[in-house]
């Protein structure tokens, strides 16, 4: 089968056309790219520039993703990656293959990009940074994945959200407003007026949405030639500091249960007979200790488990990776550019444990400071390959 292209993302104006080709609604999407580029007007902070934006940036900002322009990798990091987890693969028969960067037709060169980037938006966001972005995964993916099986089976597309009105794949990322654009995604669709009317639970639990696993090969194949592919990223450490304060330090019986007790009963010494009932008081060391073991006690979980892993990018050719960290302005961005009506926007309330203060890298350096070097390198280690293919800097000076 021939590889598998996600809708053409131009960098030019007159050529940003990411969904009319496939739809035949020229003068319909003309409007839509208006409106999209409207939205590049939007400020977003300098830690998303790519190498060739960096020149615009203040010398008071805080950079913590690294330039685009070169890769550079120690001998023990490529040891490190070629050990990663692999991806998992059953014998399904039905491929995709992933488009290398030299041949993929859904962009202008960068020259070009380049060479536009002015007329299209403000110094603080371009879709040269899209570009880069994409770029920049698939060069990881050809470094350092390139022996991978290219055969997709439902075991990979099981993470992505389905909305057929507005041709949307959504791979979930825990962590990094998956529970917002799940809302956004069931408006989309009709099932409610608007996001914050939707309860946590019903988000999570009530099976409103669909999953790509969820069809047969030849629509699975569908959607991914012809939707807009989606995920939203996050920096890993501090997506994992999340998870563990979300998980371990409020009350939820399913996680103290199914993950505390395992834990306590294996990396505490002397646990009272009451945490070993309860699975309650797991304290971020023992988390740390757990998510290192390569015998853990219990198995992973979605929410700590690296983003590449779950959405698998080196299979799948998403038309667009946004940051967490500037969540309003780029899923604003990719809302207009798919269609979506203007007064649907992606909420960003906190809806469980709304009082805790929000996960922040000064927080996520807090708890690291409760373990020692060799984990916090180690835990590093973990989700380098998340950090190199997402392009975010190194969280401590002292990691190398």
């Amino acid at each position: 089968m021939s590889a598998v292209k996600g809708p053409a993302l131009h960098i030019k104006q007159n050529t940003l056309s990411m969904l009319g080709k496939e739809r035949g609604k020229s003068q319909k999407h003309h409007q839509k790219q208006e409106e999209a580029l409207n939205i590049l007007s939007s400020q977003i902070p300098p830690m998303q520039f790519p190498h060739f934006e960096r020149k615009r940036q203040t010398a008071t900002s805080v950079s913590r993703e690294q330039g685009m322009d070169s890769i550079h990798v120690s001998k023990r990091q490529r040891k490190l990656l070629k050990t990663s987890p692999p991806i998992n693969h059953t014998n399904i028969n039905f491929s995709l293959s992933s488009s290398s960067p030299a041949s993929s037709s859904s962009y202008s060169s960068s020259s070009s990009a380049s060479s536009t980037s002015s007329n299209l938006a403000s110094d603080y966001f371009s879709p040269d940074i899209m570009y880069a972005r994409r770029k920049l995964v698939k060069e990881i993916c050809a470094k350092y994945k390139s022996n991978i099986s290219k055969t997709i089976t439902p075991h990979h597309v099981k993470h992505l959200y389905v909305e057929d009105k507005y041709m949307l794949l959504y791979c979930q990322v825990p962590k990094a407003g998956c529970s917002n654009w799940k809302r956004t995604l069931m408006v989309l669709a009709g099932q409610a007026p608007n996001a914050h009317s939707i309860k946590h639970d019903t988000v999570h639990y009530g099976h409103h949405l669909k999953t790509l696993d969820s069809f047969n090969h030849q629509e699975i194949m569908h959607r991914l030639e012809t939707y807009t592919k989606i995920m939203f990223v996050r920096e890993p450490l501090e997506r994992m500091v999340s998870a563990y304060r979300d998980k371990f330090e409020n009350p939820n019986n399913y996680y103290h249960s199914l993950f505390g007790k395992p834990i306590i009963s294996k990396y505490r010494a002397n646990p009272s007979s009451e945490a070993l009932k309860t699975g309650s008081g797991v304290i971020f060391k023992e988390f740390v200790q757990y998510l290192l073991d390569v015998h853990r006690p219990v198995g992973m979980d979605i929410h700590w488990e690296q983003m590449n892993q779950l959405c698998n990018p080196c299979l799948i050719d998403y038309d667009f990776i946004g940051k967490f960290e500037n969540m309003n302005e780029e899923s604003d961005f990719v809302l207009r550019l798919t269609g979506a009506p203007p007064n649907v926007t992606l909420p960003s309330f906190k809806d469980r444990n709304p009082t805790d203060t929000r996960t922040s890298m000064q927080l996520t350096q807090k708890y690291f400071s409760q373990v020692g070097m060799l984990e916090k390198q180690r835990v590093y280690d973990f989700y380098y390959m998340d950090y190199l293919m997402f392009n975010y800097s190194k969280p401590f000076k002292d990691l190398y």
